[in-house]
């Protein structure tokens, strides 16, 4: 079952830790982690294919230049993680919380990210691409000309979010009320532009 990360339940516990480790080039591939705490773990280029990390804690890691696909990630927990130039290839983040990480240039495409809490995260310099984020908290997030193409929204949590600048073009607004975020300059495609009109109580005809 996935934690209720949205409403204050606390971290899902841990039973072993990992710490002050150098996976730095690792291959992870195929291998599986519960409930794992990795503490000033360094997955620097580390790789990973069909991984599985469930209820896993990160604190102080770093996944920069590491690249993953098809791995998942499920209802774990991300504090003062860098995510420099890391890339996420149809991963599963389902459920994840993230606190106080950074996402530098960090790439994701396809895959599910439904349930995340990204709230206040600095995404400005990361692209989602075709990703599933329903109803993922993305409160105060800053998107500020960031790519979020193609991605399912629905039914996330967008106020007080920055898209200012920011190429939306493919993805479900449906949840984005223009009224109480940013999106001067933002980049949509018509039907976007029919569901932002809409949302703010417009009657489009012809």
């Amino acid at each position: 079952m996935m934690a209720d990360r949205k409403h204050g339940a606390p971290a899902p516990p841990t039973d072993t830790t990992v710490r002050a480790a150098d996976w730095d080039s690792r291959d992870l591939s195929g291998e599986q982690h519960r409930r794992v705490a990795f503490v000033d773990v360094d997955l620097t280029e580390a790789v990973s294919s069909g991984a599985e990390f469930f209820e896993c804690t990160f604190r102080n890691c770093r996944f920069n230049a590491s690249t993953h696909e098809e791995s998942g990630f499920i209802n774990c927990t991300f504090t003062r993680t860098s995510f420099f130039d890391a890339t996420f290839t149809r991963c599963k983040f389902v459920g994840s919380m993230f606190d106080g990480s950074t996402y530098d240039l960090m790439k994701v495409s396809g895959g599910d990210w439904s349930f995340v809490g990204l709230p206040g995260a600095d995404l400005r310099n990361a692209s989602f691409a075709d990703v599933r984020m329903k109803e993922a908290d993305l409160t105060g997030a800053r998107f500020a000309g960031a790519k979020v193409k193609g991605c399912d929204l629905s039914g996330a949590w967008l106020s007080k979010a920055d898209f200012t600048r920011c190429d939306l073009r493919g993805s479900d607004l449906t949840s984005l009320d223009p009224v109480t975020c940013e999106i001067a300059g933002a980049i949509i495609d018509p039907v976007q532009a029919i569901t932002l009109a809409t949302n703010l109580g417009l009657s489009v005809k012809e």
